[in-house]
């Protein structure tokens, strides 16, 4: 049963380009979360969406077609309490945030990187698949790990 009290938790995830990783954890993190989480992504160099993360995205069934790439500047004016950088490169390079803001990191493997040296269009799809199933999984536990009921039990 869910609490209709609860108040939604808002979260960044943060990448370099945004057109990837931080998309996916951002759809994740709607499409499981949604009723309890506010959840935005950019990049600290924001370049496009990849339409491969789009399409592997909607092969799960969560569409991620109607987001755009950010830069960091693009969500200045909104309130984050997590930062969640998906990628070393973005830990790295991490903008400041007040001291209220919590940062998590989590780096995944790039996905477009990895495609680069693949065989074939199907072996590039498995990289994005894989990278994609293990941000759900990442996102499935935010919850523990940010030490907070966003899951409505209690």
């Amino acid at each position: 049963m869910m609490r209709s009290n609860a108040r939604k938790i808002s979260i960044l995830f943060l990448c370099t380009g945004n057109s990837c990783r931080s998309q996916m954890a951002e759809g994740w993190a709607r499409h499981l979360w949604g009723d309890r989480m506010i959840a935005y992504s950019a990049g600290t160099k924001a370049t496009r969406i990849d339409p491969l993360a789009v399409r592997v995205m909607r092969e799960a069934g969560v569409d991620i077609s109607a987001h755009r790439s950010k830069n960091t500047s693009d969500v200045n004016d909104v309130e984050i309490e997590y930062v969640v950088t998906v990628c070393d490169n973005a830990r790295e390079t991490c903008p400041v945030f007040p001291a209220r803001v919590r940062l998590l990191h989590k780096s995944f493997d790039d996905p477009p990187e990895l495609a680069r040296h693949a065989a074939n269009a199907e072996e590039s799809l498995n990289h994005y698949r894989r990278v994609r199933d293990e941000i759900r999984k990442f996102v499935e536990s935010l919850p523990d790990l940010l030490a907070v009921d966003i899951t409505g039990r209690g």
